[in-house]
């Protein structure tokens, strides 16, 4: 079937544009950009709303194995679809971890089968992420593996992780660290300030991050593996990524949609939902990262999706699981940032979809000619209030709970064909 989509704003992040015009789709590919329609083709009038690539959310966390309580791939394919996120790529801190090939294989097929949008999977770089024995990396690269992280357990092996680093340099493979001193880092609630002083909370100061940071490129500039650090956070850690990339490094880095909406005043008196990992940061951080956003030295939004249900929620601010759901609710919250004015749609879809597929090797985040028929069709204007009994997602761990927020998604396609439309 071939499907033309006409009266549509496209939001092109490839090109940095934002105009009037059409799609063809065929065969699950986009075959022609601003051209008429083809004799015979299903017409799409999109009502002069916004047609873009569909998101590439890097770094959503999946029950499966071991946590279907939390999260299944059919539920966060579902949440996915309606948030406009037509590829997942799924992070390994499952239990057991995806750290051998016959796991990934595993949650490969279980993902084809129960998800209606694309799911990819990270591996895990040390076995059990531990941080002391390397993965199969080229087995799991067969395999399908993107990327490889231990997610949240940061190594204190340096020496070990070096070789992991060196082993994935000779492969090719793409490494993603999570920037963070261990021991500075370890029990903290919030970012250490007069806030956390006021609350009574563990904190932990910003520097650890750049601390972490720091060893990491350490160790790229030794390996020269391609690194991707999936959350910078701290302004403190801006001039260091500048650094690593005016001395040539292959580094990247990403940022959580929370961490560019929320600051550490919105944990208010407890509020668990709130907390996150990292935990949020001041208001001059959060500018600086948007800024960063905008500059382009910070590559990658994502909505670091992090279910986790009601009992682990339900406890003492520091006791309480960190992380928060986020596959719903990454559109409508990046466009605060839209509103705002800090950030353009084009800008915006640069980081929520063009960047992660190139960084991953994908096809996906385009508007061109070739490219997959992975698309969302939004109104950036739609207001609403977040119920979050409403989500899809099993676990309703959001901070938006309850929030006035703009920006609706309207229709999802994978590969041409619709996954998801508002109202059915």
């Amino acid at each position: 079937m071939t499907l033309h989509f006409t009266n549509a704003r496209l939001i092109d992040p490839e090109a940095l544009t934002d105009a009037p015009g059409s799609l063809t789709l065929r065969g699950g590919q986009i075959v022609a950009v601003n051209e008429p329609a083809p004799e015979g083709a299903e017409i799409v009038d999109c009502g002069g709303k916004c047609l873009a690539p569909g998101i590439v959310d890097l770094g959503v966390k999946i029950g499966e194995p071991g946590e279907r309580h939390r999260e299944s791939f059919r539920s966060a394919g579902l949440a996915a679809a309606a948030g406009g996120v037509t590829t997942i790529i799924a992070r390994p801190d499952t239990a057991p971890a995806i750290d051998t090939p016959e796991v990934l294989e595993f949650v490969t097929r279980r993902a084809a089968e129960a998800s209606p949008v694309r799911i990819r999977h990270m591996a895990a770089l040390t076995k059990g992420r531990q941080g002391h024995e390397m993965t199969e990396i080229g087995f799991l690269l067969d395999a399908g593996a993107v990327a490889f992280t231990d997610a949240d357990a940061v190594s204190t092996d340096t020496k070990a992780l070096g070789r992991a680093f060196t082993y994935a340099r000779s492969l090719g493979a793409l490494v993603i660290g999570h920037p963070q001193e261990p021991g500075l880092s370890k029990g903290a609630a919030v970012t250490s300030g007069k806030f956390a002083s006021l609350r009574g909370l563990p904190g932990v100061h910003p520097i650890a991050e750049r601390m972490g940071f720091d060893r990491d490129i350490g160790l790229v500039e030794m390996t020269g593996v391609r690194y991707h650090a999936d959350q910078i956070t701290c302004a403190r850690t801006l001039p260091a990524l500048e650094r690593s990339l005016k001395n040539g490094f292959d580094v990247t880095a990403g940022v959580s949609i929370h961490h560019l909406t929320l600051n550490e005043i919105d944990v208010g008196d407890y509020r668990t939902f709130f907390r996150m990992t990292p935990p949020l940061r001041s208001e001059e951080d959060r500018l600086a990262m948007v800024e960063a956003v905008g500059s382009g030295l910070i590559d990658v939004i994502c909505s670091m999706h992090t279910p986790a249900d009601e009992e682990s929620k339900r406890l003492p601010y520091e006791e309480a699981a960190s992380g928060a759901v986020g596959l719903e609710t990454l559109l409508p919250a990046a466009m605060r940032l839209y509103h705002a004015g800090h950030l353009s749609l084009p800008q915006l879809w640069r980081a929520l979809s063009l960047n992660p597929a190139r960084r991953l090797g994908l096809p996906q985040g385009r508007l061109a000619t070739g490219a997959p028929a992975d698309l969302v069709l939004f109104d950036p204007d739609a207001p609403f209030v977040l119920d979050r009994f409403t989500l899809r997602s099993k676990s309703k761990n959001t901070p938006f709970d309850g929030q006035r927020m703009e920006g609706k998604v309207l229709a999802t396609w994978v590969g041409g064909t619709r996954v998801f439309a508002a109202g059915e």
